[in-house]
This record gives structure tokens, sequence and C-alpha cells, in this order.
């Protein structure tokens, strides 16, 4: 997780998923454990959306992306009437509920908000939910069945660091380019949500640390120690709808070809689809369904596969299968 610096989040059973191909023999039990004791957060911090960040980076990207977040909410705050005095109260309500350890769903908290004369209709709950988060306020709390709650962050992250504005910027500039690089500076600016100026004085503090190549014009910046390149031309992965292998660049020609959008949903983007990638490209979509005893994979492929490739596909499915600890079935 902090190697990333942050995972979008906020299709949590995706998410876990991906984070999980990242690392060994991480089940779905695993990630709602790890949620539940606090080792990872979930919480509104980039773009904005929610994304998985680790505990003891959560202040310090606060400080850095909320601004731009409240930002891009303005207009939102101003047709809800959600002024500086509104969320004062409901920060404050907020942190007297959560206090000593609780754990509210958000229906609970929207009764106790409700009791203080803070309306809490769906859009103005949403907003006063996310503006708590990008306060320092709330965080996500531990599943409650199927239901997600929120806990206060100073009481689940008390060790987490704070770092001056520079350090900040350099930081974050530092984890983005060695996890996600060969990256553009545009690609950086998509997935911060920075403005440009700060992306540009972040980068320049940390660029004696990596190394760059140009390529047509465009410069890509990536870590200074690359591992040695694998032969992934017969890997395959079922990626989860907003992977960070996908969602984490601006530019996502090089592993997507255009000729296919129609092949994708409605809605023709690539990062809503749940995305199957042989040899380092997009090369279909798939979907699963839980039945009683199995997990149902349906895979889409843009184009016949080959028999490597079929078997690539097949070991991908048997991965998800151990992931979510049920027998799969791949159609």
């Amino acid at each position: 997780m902090g190697w990333l610096g942050a995972v979008q989040a906020q299709d949590y059973a995706g998410a876990k998923w991906a984070v999980a191909q990242r690392a060994h023999g991480i089940t779905d039990t695993d990630m709602d454990q790890a949620l539940a004791d606090g080792t990872i957060l979930r919480t509104h911090v980039m773009r904005p959306t929610w994304h998985f960040v680790a505990p003891v980076d959560i202040r310090w990207m606060l400080s850095l992306t909320a601004p731009h977040v409240n930002a891009l909410n303005a207009y939102s705050y101003r047709q809800l009437g959600l002024d500086d005095a509104v969320f004062a109260k409901s920060n404050a309500v907020l942190a007297k509920a959560l206090q000593g350890g609780k754990q509210l769903t958000r229906a609970e908290v929207a009764s106790a908000l409700q009791e203080a004369g803070i309306a809490t209709n769906t859009h103005n709950l949403l907003h006063i939910m996310g503006r708590a988060e990008l306060d320092g306020i709330i965080c996500s709390g531990a599943l409650r069945g199927k239901q997600h709650s929120y806990a206060l962050l100073d009481e689940r992250a008390p060790q987490a660091k704070t770092l001056m504005r520079n350090e900040a910027l350099a930081e974050l500039a530092k984890r983005y380019f060695t996890s996600h690089g060969p990256a553009t500076l545009k690609d950086y600016i998509w997935w911060s949500g920075l403005a440009a100026a700060d992306v540009r004085a972040g980068l320049e503090m940390v660029k004696s640390q990596l190394m760059h190549e140009v390529v047509d014009g465009q410069t890509y910046w990536f870590a200074a120690s690359v591992p040695p390149a694998k032969d992934i031309s017969q890997t395959a992965y079922l990626l989860p709808n907003y992977d960070e292998y996908i969602v984490g660049y601006k530019d996502r020609s090089a592993v997507f070809d255009t000729s296919h959008p129609k092949k994708l949903n409605p809605r023709d983007n690539v990062v809503f689809n749940h995305t199957i990638v042989i040899g380092g490209q997009i090369a279909g979509t798939w979907k699963r369904t839980f039945k009683k005893n199995t997990v149902v994979i349906e895979a889409n492929p843009f184009t016949s596969l080959n028999k490597a490739e079929t078997h690539a596909l097949t070991t991908a499915a048997e991965r998800y299968g151990t992931f979510v600890n049920m027998p799969v079935l791949l159609s």
C-alpha cells in the first residue's frame, strides 16, 4: 500500500483484489481484517474519490490533496448551502459521536447529525462525510456485516506522520514515479489531483533520484533501480475496475487499443471495466458472479485467444478463486 502511495477504492471489492494481486497470499478475508484492524484506511483523499491509504501516510497526504479536492467540491458545497459554519458544526457532532472507539454506520451517523439539526438528505450527507474525511476528522472503521462504518482518524491513525509541505510534495512525487513509472508529468497531475505547479515542484525535488527517457517528445520518469525485465507475453491478469495499472495514468494508449471501445460498457471508458490483461495489454473484459459454492468468471476477450493465452487466463481465474476461497468456473 505504502509503495503505491494510494489505491483508488470506491469499488471496495475490486480494490481489495487490486491490492491482493500486488502481494503474496493475501485473501479477501485478510483485506477485510486489515480494514477492521486499521492497518489500511479507506477514505477520501484524491481526485475526489475513496482510496486505500496506509495509516502512517494519511495526515501528510491529506495536507497536500484536501485543499484541491475541496476546491473541486466548492460549487456543490454552495449549491447545497454547506459553508464553513455547517462543516464546523457537523465535524464537532461527528467527533463527539465517534469518540472512545465508537464506529457508526452511515445511517447511524445521519441520525446523530439530524439530532443536532443538520440536514442529511443524500447529497448533503455525502458531502458532509466527505468533508469530514478531508478535514482529517473521520475515516473508515470495520465492516458491520456488509455495511461500512466510520471511525475517528485520530484513534485509527495515532502514529500518522506529518511532513512540511515541501517534504510532502517530494515524498508523493517519489512514491508515484517509483511505483507507477515510466510515467509522465501529465500522468502524475491526473493521479494526484494536485496543481501543475505543485507537481513540477515535487518532481524537481526528487528527479535526481529518478531516471528518465524521452520517447516521441514525451519525458517518462521512473525509479533509478529498475527490476530486470520479465517475459510477460503469456502472463494474464484479471484486473478490477479502477485498477492502478489503468487509472493511475492520464494517457492509457500504451496498454489499450482504441479500436476496442465499443466492446466496453456503455460509458466507453476502460477504467470502469474489469479488464483482462495479457502480455501487458488490455485484451478483453470480465465479470464474476457468485453462486452458492462457486464463483463464475465470464471472460470476454476482444479477439480469439491462442492455447497459451487461454492457459494464462485460466491461471489468472484460479488466482481469483484462491483470493475469494471458492472454486472457480471460467466461461
